[in-house]
């Protein structure tokens, strides 16, 4: 496809290394018979690397076949993460290296993550914009702390630590937004 015809989201092969735009910047040319430039922010699949790559309108991009399959976590092999395919039950089978940041938010029965999959292989993992973590380790309440706006750490039972208000106790279930990480309400038994 020429790079005139890209858009956000594409998935795209340059070089050999398979990347998504996530960015596009036309440039015009002042002078007259210049060339109109593009300039895409592109992130590796896997790996999640940033690359910037400009590119005369006419110039080629291979665009590449990326398919979302809805899928959900089943266990742990080793350091790698198994998901079973919502539809078909095909299992992809998910290294630290796909997973990245995601790990932390990577628990069982949630709803909402996507393997990538290129030519029938798993290249990438998205996850829902909110999971519902349980507080193994913060602070102890403070009294009349439920006015305040102050937080505390607090360490979820994914491993990872977040900022929660003071009134949040151990035990406790909590909305984590997976784009900010950052607490995102208390939970409850409910989902969104």
């Amino acid at each position: 496809m020429k790079a005139s015809d890209v858009k956000k989201g594409n998935v795209v092969e340059h070089e050999g290394t398979v990347y998504q735009v996530r960015d596009i910047e036309r440039s015009s040319p002042t002078a007259r018979g210049g060339n109109v430039t593009f300039r895409f922010t592109l992130y590796s699949i896997p790996g999640g690397r940033k690359f910037d790559l400009s590119l005369r309108a006419d110039d080629d991009l291979k665009e590449m076949d990326l398919v979302r399959r809805a899928a959900n976590f089943s266990y742990m092999d080793g350091d790698a993460y198994v998901f079973m395919d919502n539809e078909d039950y095909t299992q992809y089978t998910l290294g630290p290296e796909l997973i990245g940041d995601n790990a932390g938010y990577i628990v069982e029965s949630v709803e909402g993550y996507y393997v990538q999959v290129i030519d029938d292989a798993p290249v990438g993992l998205q996850v829902p914009t909110s999971v519902l973590l349980i507080v193994v380790d913060t602070a102890p309440e403070l009294k009349g702390a439920s006015a305040t706006k102050r937080t505390k750490p607090a360490k979820l039972n994914t491993g990872i630590e977040i900022q929660v208000p003071e009134y949040i106790t151990t035990d406790e279930k909590v909305w984590v937004n997976t784009l900010t990480g950052e607490f995102a309400g208390r939970g409850s038994e409910k989902t969104f």
